[in-house]
């Protein structure tokens, strides 16, 4: 009856030792693609490959659930081996709710559609948060659990005699090497030192209002176009009350600067009149102001956005749009980025706009201003940034992101 409860509790043992390299492993896959998903200097150099490492992501975070089942049902024994030792049971309840917490909540990012957009904005956060948090937590729990870190068991030594007769009263203690404790304590300041800044960076971005935000664009702001557009009577204050959410910038280029200097806006192509404007020119064109949310495709989304400008309709009016022209082609200022959207989209929506103004005040450059592509009812990499460059064209067009993986037509909750 002995041997065979040793030779349970050692398979008991194994199960669980195999079970955390399991994890390990999920975890340190989720986080390299992670981190590799929010960079924007890897959504340049991938192209369509970060696409499959999306899915990848996805697919290892699905997974990540049959560990964190298989340890509850050895739950309750492995709770009685703690008895007695709270803070390693409060260790098992931290693994357990990051892992749950992550996910719940990638499970609501990865089907945001079905669960709409303000669960999904929600559900961000909570996955940003539990990223910044746990992902050092269990990086430095990993780590200091290395068995190359274990410090050796306590000796003693005991003369011989005391070992014939079995008492044991002038026993020595043997120093216990230090180096794990030293090594627990480097990780836990690096990782602090490394990652506290960038936490404390993402949580005052998260805590602050939008508008706050904006505002500390604006007066940062790179391009110095005069004279400033001002806003219509209609919309200041922001006719929806000021925007509700962050943004998040991402960029596959640096963001470019502009001045009066270098600044031009231009419609030309398949059209009876090319229409080339300086910004003292296209500042004073008549302006409309819509309100409308703003939804990215990777789950976040910020509303009530008070926009403000021409109606992309009006230009292509004004220049006048010839037989054969079929799709608008859309130029960024930087030169890189394009996308698209044919006339029937465009007719079919009616509110595509040529922005300038967000809430009142001139778009930042970090949001794609001086005058930006607003497109409500498709995702935002629609809605190309520093817009100067508009062409109608036979046929079709696959922008930036189209050729590296993203649905050509980006209907919010469609596509």
């Amino acid at each position: 009856m002995g041997e065979w409860l040793k030779r349970v509790r050692r398979g008991y043992g194994r199960k669980l030792v195999s079970l955390h390299a399991w994890n390990g492993w999920i975890v340190l896959i989720l986080a390299l693609t992670g981190l590799i998903l929010i960079s924007g200097m890897w959504r340049g150099v991938l192209g369509e490959g970060r696409v499959w490492i999306k899915w990848a992501h996805i697919v290892v975070g699905l997974a990540a659930i049959v560990p964190v089942i298989y340890y509850l049902l050895l739950a309750a024994k492995h709770w009685k081996q703690l008895r007695g030792k709270p803070w390693q049971r409060a260790n098992v309840l931290i693994v357990l709710g990051l892992l749950l917490g992550w996910f719940g909540s990638g499970v609501v990012l990865w089907q945001f559609r079905a669960f709409g957009p303000e669960n999904a904005n929600a559900a961000l956060v909570i996955h940003d948060a539990l990223t910044w948090v746990g992902l050092p937590y269990i990086i430095y729990h990993s780590i200091t659990r290395l068995k190359w870190l274990k410090a050796p068991q306590r000796l003693t030594v005991r003369p011989p005699a005391e070992e014939e007769t079995g008492l044991h009263p002038a026993a020595t203690p043997q120093p216990v090497y230090t180096r794990r404790a030293f090594i627990q304590w480097t990780i836990g300041a690096g990782l602090a030192v490394t990652l506290g800044p960038a936490f404390l960076q993402w949580l005052g971005r998260t805590l602050g209002s939008g508008s706050a935000s904006l505002e500390r664009l604006v007066e940062n702001d790179a391009n110095r176009m005069l004279p400033p557009p001002e806003p219509l009577p209609a919309s200041a204050p922001p006719i929806g009350g000021g925007s509700q959410g962050h943004f998040r910038v991402y960029t596959v280029t640096p963001i470019p600067a502009f001045s009066n200097a270098n600044w031009s806006f231009t419609v030309d192509g398949l059209v009876k009149r090319s229409l080339q404007f300086d910004w003292e020119r296209f500042v004073a064109l008549p302006r409309t102001a819509q309100v409308s949310d703003f939804h990215c495709v990777t789950g976040w989304s910020v509303y009530s956005n008070t926009w403000e400008g021409v109606p992309l309709q009006t230009l292509l009016d004004q220049a006048g749009v010839r037989s054969g022209a079929q799709t608008v082609k859309f130029y960024s200022g930087d030169g890189v980025y394009t996308d698209s959207l044919t006339l029937a989209q465009i007719a079919e929506m009616g509110d595509v706009l040529v922005a300038l103004l967000h809430d009142g005040k001139p778009i930042p450059s970090d949001l794609g201003g001086p005058v930006k592509l607003i497109v409500p009812q498709m995702y935002a990499y629609k809605s190309v940034k520093w817009l100067n460059r508009i062409e109608l064209i036979e046929g079709d067009h696959d922008g930036y992101w189209i050729v590296r993986g993203y649905a050509k037509d980006a209907w919010v909750g469609r596509s």
